[in-house]
């Protein structure tokens, strides 16, 4: 149980909370980044938004309880979804990993439940926010965090704060179109770099090629279970030699540095950093994604930029919620 005094409003922690597809994370951080409590519980997203909602606000209700806080111990309390958000009404307009998330007030609602300060982000600027603050990003002024995984989304830090654009939307990198002809995206257009390069393409092309014909040590590393390929499963056969999951890997790693490649020509960062799951792949993804990325950005750019993998794995987001409410991070 914490023992909390009342501080000046900027000294006060964040109640931070990082709302995804199967679990809803919340903590209590302070500016300097110590977790001061911390608790997690499913999400059940198929229950629909009315429970999700339930669930957040009993998580949120909980871990002040068990801590014995009130919303004037806190500098506000800061939320990060996956999906566009309308930064300006406070709304997730749409999140791809929850059904049903069509332009849900969600700051609007949790202000007035708790009738304290709340602030919204995306969870992947929240993701760069937090490497920014406390994690790889320590120190660097301009970078773009990209998050591989089962999608990619993406953050933009310039000048030592977030980028969202016009109307808080910037950072969807992964509905970068790098190929006008490519497969179907999830957002239903074709040729997107999460349609090419992410967990679930690289899933989806490894499938495709055995039930063609070719032949994998990963048949059998599933038993014959085909739909249970992932693509850090790839990866493991990758490093095992399997010639089948190293092609995959370098066709979505050539997709992965030519979408980098834009990035460095387009912003000029001086970093790029690397997150979520498929980054766990390592050296048969990122080695040569890194090598196109260079070859193909200009030179100069090519030159300013280092290319690493993130730091606070799964915590990147609720640090990141943290450090969008303490401010001076955003534009």
């Amino acid at each position: 149980m914490l023992k909390m005094q009342v501080l000046e409003k900027e000294a006060r922690p964040v109640l931070a909370v990082d709302i995804g597809g199967t679990k809803i994370i919340t903590a209590i951080i302070t500016a300097d980044g110590q977790v001061l409590a911390e608790a997690c519980q499913p999400t059940l997203a198929g229950e629909g938004v009315p429970a999700v909602i339930g669930r957040l606000f009993s998580a949120i209700d909980n871990l002040l309880q068990q801590n014995s806080l009130k919303t004037s111990h806190l500098r506000g309390i800061s939320l990060a979804v996956a999906g566009p958000i309308d930064s300006k009404r406070g709304i997730v307009t749409v999140s791809p990993n929850m059904p049903d998330w069509h332009d849900v007030p969600l700051r609007e609602m949790i202000r007035q439940r708790y009738e304290g300060e709340t602030f919204l982000v995306n969870d992947a600027s929240a993701a760069a926010l937090g490497e920014h603050r406390f994690g790889a990003g320590r120190g660097i002024n301009d970078l773009v965090l990209l998050t591989l995984g089962t999608g990619i989304g993406g953050g933009i830090i310039i000048d030592g704060r977030l980028y969202g654009g016009a109307g808080g939307a910037a950072g969807e990198i992964g509905h970068m179109v790098i190929d006008v002809n490519g497969p179907a995206c999830g957002c239903g257009r074709r040729g997107c770099l999460e349609a090419l390069a992410s967990g679930t393409a690289v899933a989806r092309e490894t499938i495709k090629r055995l039930r063609q014909g070719e032949k994998s040590s990963l048949a059998a590393m599933v038993g014959g279970r085909l739909e249970d390929i992932t693509a850090e499963k790839v990866g493991e056969a990758a490093r095992q030699g399997d010639g089948l999951a190293q092609d995959v890997l370098s066709r979505a790693a050539k997709y992965l540095g030519v979408g980098m490649a834009n990035l460095i020509n387009i912003f000029n960062p001086q970093m790029i950093i690397l997150g979520g799951g498929m980054a766990n792949i390592g050296a048969p993804l990122l080695d040569p994604a890194r090598q196109v990325a260079l070859a193909q950005a200009f030179p100069i750019a090519a030159g300013a930029v280092s290319i690493v993998t993130a730091e606070l794995g799964e915590a990147a987001g609720i640090y990141g919620a943290a450090a969008f409410a303490f401010g001076n991070d955003r534009r």
